[in-house]
C-alpha cells in the first residue's frame, strides 16, 4: 500500500498579503477619535482647528516623498502654493464648486511635482535639497510677478466657494473643519494604502539601499519620481483646502518658511511613520502659541531649542520615542 500524503498548504496569495499588512489596529482610530472629539469640545477653535487639519495633509504629504522614499527636500511649498493659487484662481473666475476644485489643484500640483522632479531627482545630497528649493523660489518670484494672476504681494482675494452638501463655510469654521477633516481622512487611506502595497515596500528599500534596489532590477528612479508626484498632488490638495476654507491666497504659501516649518513639525512627530503628521502638527502649532504669548520677541528660540532636543535624544520624533520605550518594556 502507499502511503497517502497529505496535501501541503497552499502558499498565501498576494490578495492575502495585502490584507494582512492592511489590517487596522485599534490605535490607528485615535487620531480620528480626538480630532471628532475637538469638533465638539473646541466649538470655538474650530477655524483653527481646520488650519491644523490641513497643514497635516501638508505634513502627510511631505512624509511620502521624504520619510519613505528618502527624498530630502526644502521646497515642498511648491505644490502647497501651486494648489492653493489654482484653487483659488478658480474660485475668483467663476468656478465655485470645492470638490471639483480639489482635483484641479492635486492635478496642476502633481504636473508641477512631475516636471521638476524630472530634472531635480535625477541629483544627490546637496544638489538635490538645492534644487528643490530653487523650483519653489523660481514659482515664488513667479507668483509676485504674475500681478493680474496671482495678486502679487496683495494675494489673492474675492473668492467665492459653494456650500459642501448644503452647508455655507461660516465665521464660526464649523463646516471648514469638516471639510477638512473628510479630505483628510480619504487622502490618509490613499497614503496608507499606497505605504503597505508592494510600491510603498519597494520605496522603504529605496530609501535604505538605493543601490541594492538598482542591482536587483527595481525601476528606482521611476518610482522616486511616482512618489514625488503623488507627494506634491497631496500638497495641492492640502493647499487648496486653505485657499477655500479662509477664501484667500498669498505669497506666503510659496515661501521658504512654510517649507521649513512643516519639515520641522513631520521631524517632531516621526519620519517614515505615517502617524508623524498627526502628533508633530498639533505639537508644534500649540507649541508655537503658548511661547509666542509667553516670550513674543524669541519665540523661535525654544522652537529651535526643542527641535535640538528631538534630534538629539528622541531622533526619531515622538513615534520614535514610544516605540523605543515599548521594546525597553517587553525586553524587561
Amino acid at each position: 500500500m502507499t502511503a497517502s500524503v497529505a496535501p501541503r498548504p497552499a502558499a498565501a496569495s498576494a490578495i492575502e498579503i495585502f490584507a494582512r499588512r492592511h489590517r487596522f489596529h485599534w490605535l490607528e482610530a485615535l487620531p480620528w477619535i480626538a480630532s471628532v472629539g475637538a469638533y465638539f469640545v473646541f466649538p470655538g477653535y474650530l477655524a483653527l482647528g481646520a488650519q491644523v487639519l490641513a497643514n497635516i495633509l501638508f505634513a502627510l504629504s511631505l512624509d511620502l516623498s521624504m520619510g519613505y522614499a528618502g527624498i530630502v527636500t526644502l521646497g515642498h511649498a511648491a505644490f502647497f502654493g501651486t494648489g492653493a493659487y489654482v484653487a483659488g484662481f478658480l474660485a475668483v473666475r467663476g468656478w465655485h464648486e470645492p470638490i471639483s476644485g480639489l482635483f484641479v489643484a492635486a492635478a496642476a500640483a502633481a504636473a508641477v511635482g512631475f516636471v521638476s522632479g524630472a530634472v531635480v531627482l535625477r541629483a544627490r545630497g546637496l544638489t538635490l535639497l538645492m534644487l528643490t528649493l530653487v523650483v519653489a523660489t523660481m514659482l515664488y518670484e513667479a507668483a509676485n510677478k504674475a500681478t493680474k494672476l496671482t495678486g502679487g504681494a496683495d494675494g489673492l482675494s474675492g473668492m467665492v466657494v459653494d456650500p459642501v452638501l448644503g452647508f455655507r463655510f461660516d465665521l464660526f469654521g464649523k463646516t471648514a473643519y469638516c471639510y477638512s477633516l473628510a479630505v483628510l481622512f480619504v487622502c490618509w487611506f490613499i497614503a496608507r494604502c499606497i505605504v503597505h502595497s508592494p510600491f510603498g515596500r519597494s520605496l522603504t528599500g529605496i530609501r535604505e539601499n538605493e543601490a541594492r534596489m538598482n542591482a536587483i532590477g527595481s525601476p528606482v528612479f521611476w518610482r522616486r519620481l511616482t512618489i514625488y508626484t503623488i507627494g506634491a498632488a497631496f500638497a495641492g490638495v492640502s493647499g487648496a483646502v486653505i485657499a477655500q476654507t479662509t477664501q484667500f491666497v498669498g505669497l506666503t504659501t510659496l515661501d521658504f518658511n512654510r517649507s521649513g516649518t512643516i519639515l520641522i513639525m513631520l521631524i517632531i512627530g516621526g519620519l517614515g511613520r505615517l502617524y508623524g503628521a498627526f502628533i508633530g502638527v498639533p505639537i508644534y502649532m500649540i507649541l508655537q502659541d503658548r511661547f509666542a504669548a509667553i516670550d513674543p520677541s524669541y519665540w523661535l528660540f525654544w522652537i529651535g531649542l526643542l527641535l535640538v532636543i528631538i534630534v538629539v535624544f528622541a531622533p526619531g520624533g515622538a513615534l520614535g520615542l514610544a516605540e523605543r520605550l515599548q521594546r525597553a518594556r517587553r525586553s524587561r
